[in-house]
């Protein structure tokens, strides 16, 4: 079980950094006025969402506890960002504000992943 549980944390890792990256990247863009979300984005938001839920349910399964307000918290920040990427994916230019709270809440459910024990 820990092997599989391993393989889902990797996943879940390269889904953040497929979602951070697709914001750094565009940073530039987000200055002047140009930034979009990439499809990039939109799956690894997807990724984490599915294996996250599915490190839940192996956490669950191999009998460890959890802090399901924490794991609650980060569900809602994902779903946020999850929308926000999904209703403007095919937009030609994304607002500064809305690109920017994709960010902040990205690198927010980091640091809550890392944090809050």
């Amino acid at each position: 079980m820990s092997v599989l549980i391993s393989v889902f944390v990797g996943l879940h890792i390269i889904g953040i950094a497929a979602l951070l990256g697709g914001f750094l990247g565009q940073m530039k863009a987000m200055g002047t006025g140009t930034a979009r979300f990439t499809p990039g984005m939109l799956h690894g938001a997807l990724t984490m969402l599915v294996t996250g839920m599915a490190l839940v349910g192996f956490r669950e399964m191999d009998g460890g506890s959890l802090n399901h307000v924490k794991i609650g918290v980060k569900l809602a920040v994902l779903f946020v960002v999850l929308a926000l990427v999904y209703v403007k994916r095919d937009d030609e230019r994304v607002d500064k504000g809305v690109f920017g709270a994709v960010g902040g809440l990205t690198v927010a459910n980091i640091f809550i992943a890392l944090l809050w024990h």
